[in-house]
């Protein structure tokens, strides 16, 4: 007998959480686990098409402005018809209408909180209504200490109710001769030090302290270049911020890239500079390259990134730190290879995929022992 298990999240667009959920499904145990996905977004997103062709069963709703009560019983019906046996709800707001659409129904509930905002807060309905819902939850888990000690402050639950589960991915491979002619594209001198980043351009990835930073960095006469891989909303204020700092010349744009591993081995240094993160992915993959990278003291960063061990961590926003940190480690070439050598060497320890997924499937597993062979 099989266990049946729905992933309850707002979409399968690209992001870490959906990542996650991608990696989940595709590692599973096939002759433990059925794991489907239900969106209360639409539309699906790439994720989902990934998982299509593998034969994995999504369904989307398409969820109201505001708090919308028909989703509560749209939910409902899709556990009783599917036979739900775990709806493993990923984010707050996915949870919330997961625990209401599973009350009084066998189906146990997991809350997996994938990351905070910056400047994190709260309400005081969260301080009413969330010792409530974690009444009717299973199990709760966090992807970093972090993570789980946001949930503490500012959602109420109970610290030794929640388990941390690390993020895990499949280490990434660079194509030699991909990574030789990205090198020739962007017009790479041979000496110098390539500083990267890939991340969506959003105003909590702090692109702009990173630009100054980097700003510092050439001005104290380091020959160095920027890479930025990704889009968003705030393409607009980096691409205006790059001329007003006079960085132009310095600083390379290519926008979106859907498997950008080639540009991530083409980098000399990974750059993180986020306000708020949980566990990045991306982070995750520079690691699995064995690329040595600098992050700021934000969430799960400092458990991921040990501070003069894979890598730097400095305080978070911090343009000056941050800077000295980049000139620092330019110059370092030795200190680079020790970095990256280590780096790879704790996310196979501790970050890869069967890390992962043999956590979740253990508390699949136990969550469900009573009810199988």
């Amino acid at each position: 007998m099989t266990i049946n298990i729905l992933h309850l999240t707002f979409d399968m667009r690209i992001g870490g959480t959906e990542q996650v959920i991608k990696n989940l499904i595709l590692g599973a145990d096939k002759n433990r686990f059925t794991m489907s996905v239900l969106c209360i977004e639409s539309p699906l997103g790439p994720f989902a098409e990934d998982l299509i062709a593998q034969n994995i069963h999504i369904s989307a709703l398409s969820r109201k402005p505001g708090f919308d009560i028909s989703l509560i019983g749209q939910i409902r019906k899709h556990i009783l018809e599917h036979k739900i046996d775990i709806i493993h709800c990923h984010q707050y707001t996915p949870y919330v209408y997961g625990v209401l659409g599973a009350l009084f129904t066998s189906t146990k509930v997991i809350f997996t909180e994938h990351g905070r905002f910056y400047p994190d807060s709260t309400t005081w309905k969260r301080k009413l209504i969330n010792p409530v819902l974690h009444k009717f939850t299973a199990a709760t888990t966090a992807i970093s200490a972090a993570t789980r000690d946001a949930l503490v402050e500012f959602e109420f639950l109970p610290h030794d109710d929640i388990d941390v589960i690390y993020n895990g991915i499949i280490g990434v491979a660079a194509n030699t001769e991909s990574v030789a002619k990205l090198h020739e594209t962007f017009n790479l001198p041979q000496d110098c030090i390539l500083f990267g980043t890939i991340a969506r351009l959003d105003p909590i990835k702090n692109h702009s302290m990173m630009l100054r930073a980097f700003k510092r960095v050439i001005d104290a006469g380091t020959n160095a270049k920027l890479l930025i891989v990704g889009d968003g909303d705030e393409r607009a204020n980096v691409d205006a911020l790059i001329d007003e700092l006079g960085l132009s010349e310095n600083v390379i744009m290519t926008g979106y890239e859907p498997k950008p591993h080639n540009h991530l081995g083409l980098m000399d240094i990974y750059l993180l500079p986020s306000l708020s993160e949980g566990t990045s992915m991306t982070l995750l993959e520079a690691m699995s390259l064995s690329k040595p990278c600098i992050v700021t003291d934000a969430g799960g960063n400092p458990e991921i990134v040990l501070h003069n061990q894979t890598g730097l961590v400095t305080p978070n926003n911090d343009e000056h730190a941050y800077a000295q940190a980049m000139i620092t480690l330019a110059k370092d070439h030795a200190q680079q290879t020790a970095f990256g050598v280590a780096a790879k060497a704790r996310f196979e320890q501790t970050f890869s995929i069967n890390n992962m997924t043999q956590a979740y499937q253990a508390l699949y597993w136990q969550l469900c022992s009573n009810h199988v062979n």
